[in-house]
């Protein structure tokens, strides 16, 4: 009986929900690094450099980790179309909760695996990285929960689940930081 559920799980797997949560997962970790770009970018302009040496580095790593961020945010945009969190049964909020823990299991451990530990900046990286994973984990799964509780009486939450479920996603991932 359960082999039967996990393949109709595992079956319900389409590529609107993967194309969704990579979206979900791409526009947080992309917002989180443009927030951690211009922090370096304001420590170009104070005496006292944290995570840099000199300000020229702390410039130099801003501009890389901004362009950076420019890409993952573009990513979605121009390769996944534009992806529609469907959430009106059980059985899509199951998908959809399987999707987000696997997918943010996987890049939690590719990321710390294969940024390494050089400096300051990577390791502020590496927890960036960390906190949308761990967000991922905890908090998108409750307020996937809850959406699907609401969603059918209220058409605001149904209409806008992506958006709710973006914006909460960065916010609990700066809890995690």
């Amino acid at each position: 009986m359960n082999i039967v559920k996990t393949n109709n799980i595992i079956s319900k797997i389409s590529n609107n929900i993967i194309s969704s949560v990579v979206s979900l997962y791409m526009y947080t970790l992309g917002s989180l690094l443009m927030g951690f770009s211009i922090y370096l970018m304001l420590q170009t302009t104070n005496d006292e450099n944290i995570l840099t040496t000199w300000s020229g580095q702390a410039m130099f790593w801003s501009l890389i980790i901004f362009f950076m961020a420019l890409f993952i945010l573009f990513f979605p945009i121009e390769f996944l179309n534009y992806p529609v969190l469907k959430n009106s049964n059980f059985s899509d909020l199951v998908v959809n909760i399987f999707t987000v823990i696997f997918f943010s299991a996987f890049l939690l451990i590719a990321t710390q695996l294969f940024i390494p530990s050089d400096n300051s900046i990577l390791i502020e990286l590496k927890a960036i990285t960390r906190a949308v994973s761990f967000s991922g984990f905890i908090t998108v799964p409750i307020v996937l929960f809850i959406l699907q509780n609401f969603g059918s009486k209220l058409v605001l939450v149904k209409n806008y689940s992506f958006s709710l479920v973006l914006f909460l996603w960065i916010l609990s991932s700066q809890l995690f930081i």
